[in-house]
């Protein structure tokens, strides 16, 4: 997840500050707080849902070799269980990290967005 987080600074950076601060360099304005946060969401949820359904990695997972797949076909996500796990991750980290720390008590160690949206994390050889 550090990492992931790492990548993701990279991808905010173009998609995010680039456009921000040319908006206030440029015509001095600057957007509202919650157009910003909205913006920020949307984009990470176009990183990861893309990514997740194209191959079911993100550039992280593909340096560990993790993969995301159906948890009731093994295969490819479909685009509302990779748009429900997006969202489910949210609560996941903003509650402290519950829904991480869930994979401590499941049986199949998996992640509570995981579990609620039918995806699985598995070892891709």
């Amino acid at each position: 997840m550090a990492y992931e987080g790492l990548l993701m600074i990279g991808v905010l950076a173009a998609t995010f500050l680039l456009p921000y601060v040319l908006l206030g360099m440029i015509w001095q304005i600057a957007a509202p707080g919650w157009v910003e946060l909205l913006h920020i969401v949307l984009v990470l949820g176009l990183y990861f849902v893309w990514l997740w359904r194209r191959d079911g990695q993100t550039l992280a997972m593909k340096t560990w070799r993790l993969k995301l797949e159906s948890a009731i076909t093994g295969g490819r996500l479909s685009l509302p269980q990779a748009l429900l796990r997006y969202a489910l991750s949210w609560f996941s980290l903003l509650f402290f990290g519950a829904g991480i720390l869930w994979a401590f008590f499941d049986r199949d160690r998996q992640f509570l967005h995981d579990r609620l949206s039918g995806t699985r994390i598995v070892f891709k050889e």
